[in-house]
């Protein structure tokens, strides 16, 4: 996420890591492993033999952590394995780490806060719970990271992660508590905790926590993810802080996957805006374009109005 008016950073643009560059004739090795698995070594088991309805019908307002749930709706992760994915997107740290603007980096650190819960997307199954004092290790020399995580909590179930670059360049940690509730037609998931990354060269720590998350059509109807709420990102070293509204769909799913916010100073000076969609990229651009965009946005729309009402 750049910081000129007209730039665009996509989630798509992480960097891949290709096992399969051939050097003598055979697939270059890393910890030993020729490739890393793109699918899973068995199919998903059909859902469409089981009844939610006649599980969760005596579960409304509770905490879904406490119902025994049957295996076939859990995905074949540990939730320890799923919050490695929050590194999916190491790249734009790196990249914050080689900024020498304040605001520069936090547009970049927005931009990996945001991709943190993209992975989320289509994600319908539930991940297992570990068992208390489970561990889960993950090493990327591609990447140039290391993480660990552990569930120090069962009840209620808490895990804790911490990820640190191979080059001394940063470290993200934090601590996640995900309390769900069943509503009838969807479930809610508000994921307490904080996450906090540190950029070691510049000496500065961001923190935040993620928006809630809902999946809807439980009981009938395709299964869909929204994420809804503020994320507030804080710089406790130069006082910036980036402000992100995730819109909730609305009625007609006009406002569905969107994000909009502000980057402001610690005059509380508004520096840019950023909007975009979760599930696919952020835009930066300066408030006075933003403002002017907007007007004229509005004046276009009541200009129609006026034309479709002449008509």
């Amino acid at each position: 996420l750049e910081s000129d008016d007209s730039c665009e950073v996509s989630f798509k643009d992480a960097l891949v890591f290709d096992s399969k560059q051939v050097t003598d004739g055979s697939a270059t090795q890393e910890n030993g492993v020729g490739e890393r698995r793109k699918t899973l070594p068995a199919e998903m088991i059909s859902r469409n033999d089981y009844s939610v309805w006649s599980i969760l019908k005596k579960c409304i307002g509770m905490e879904l952590s406490k119902i025994a749930m049957p295996v076939v709706f859990n995905e074949p992760l540990s939730f320890l394995q799923r919050i490695s994915e929050y590194m999916e997107h190491t790249h734009l740290i790196h990249k914050a780490c080689s900024l020498s603007d304040s605001v520069d980096r936090m547009q970049v650190v927005a931009a990996f806060a945001v991709s943190a819960v993209a992975s989320q997307w289509e994600r319908t199954g539930k991940p297992f719970n570990p068992l208390l004092g489970e561990t889960y290790e993950l090493i990327r020399e591609d990447e140039g990271y290391r993480l660990i995580s552990e569930q120090v909590s069962h009840h209620p179930p808490v895990s804790a992660f911490h990820a640190q670059s191979l080059k001394q360049e940063f470290e993200f940690h934090g601590s996640i508590y995900p309390k769900l509730k069943f509503w009838g037609k969807s479930v809610e998931a508000e994921p307490k905790g904080t996450m906090t990354l540190e950029l070691l060269k510049h000496k500065e720590a961001y923190t935040w926590t993620n928006p809630m998350c809902c999946v809807h059509n439980i009981i009938l109807g395709k299964l869909w993810i929204e994420q809804y709420g503020t994320m507030e990102i804080v710089n406790h070293s130069t006082g910036d802080k980036c402000v992100l509204n995730f819109r909730p769909c609305g009625l007609f799913g006009k406002e569905l996957h969107k994000v909009e916010g502000h980057i402001q100073d610690k005059s509380k000076k508004k520096r840019r805006v950023l909007y975009g969609k979760w599930t696919e990229c952020m835009y930066s651009v300066d408030p006075k374009v933003y403002e002017a965009h907007k007007k004229s946005e509005k004046k276009t729309g009541a200009e129609s109005k006026k034309l479709k009402q002449v008509s």
